[in-house]
């Protein structure tokens, strides 16, 4: 059996993952990332690559799964918030809108040649939010490490009207799209 590297130290990837797959380990990518200067439609799937390929080199038998997650609102991504204050404006911006969560994944093993890549797409809509909804999440949910500055999974429904489409890569990983692809 082919072994199986997660290359990402996301404990929500991990998780996700563990629904479709058991037995894998995990490898964190030191791969350097694009910023916001990239444009949102090619970022995910370029970290995803990027973070793949960095860990493939160093276990060339294994299958790599990399994957990466933006989120982007009016052309522009929206990154990890730099503090409180900038994850309560990010919130207040997406308030009463939709956005879309691109997912990028990447599966690399270089002992064969196997190179897989997509990317998937989620649209989120925002309820309207106030100060107080926006002030009363984020003393619920850690979001400091969140792109967009929430987690549709811990408390989303205080702030998250819909999803369209597949609600695991609002998450970090799309994993019925996953799935098809390692069965492949």
């Amino acid at each position: 059996m082919t072994p199986l590297t997660l290359a990402s130290a996301s404990p929500r990837r991990r998780e996700l993952l563990s629904h479709i797959v058991k037995g894998f380990e995990v490898a964190p990518s030191g791969a350097e990332e694009d910023g916001p200067a990239t444009h949102w439609s090619t970022a995910a799937l370029s970290n995803a690559v990027a973070k793949a390929c960095d860990v493939a080199a160093k276990r060339p038998e294994s299958l790599v799964i990399g994957a990466d997650t933006v989120i982007e609102l009016d052309g522009a991504i929206l990154g990890k918030p730099k503090d409180i204050d900038d994850a309560r404006r990010m919130l207040l911006l997406m308030s009463g809108r939709v956005h879309t969560v691109a997912t990028g994944v990447c599966l690399r093993r270089l002992a064969d040649g196997t190179f897989c890549r997509f990317v998937e797409l989620s649209i989120v809509r925002f309820r309207i939010l106030n100060k107080d909804v926006v002030d009363g999440y984020l003393s619920k949910v850690h979001v400091l490490d969140k792109a967009g500055a929430y987690a549709v999974q811990e408390h989303g429904s205080m702030i998250v009207d819909s999803v369209d489409g597949d609600v695991d890569n609002v998450v970090g990983l799309p994993v019925k799209r996953l799935s098809l692809a390692l069965r492949a």
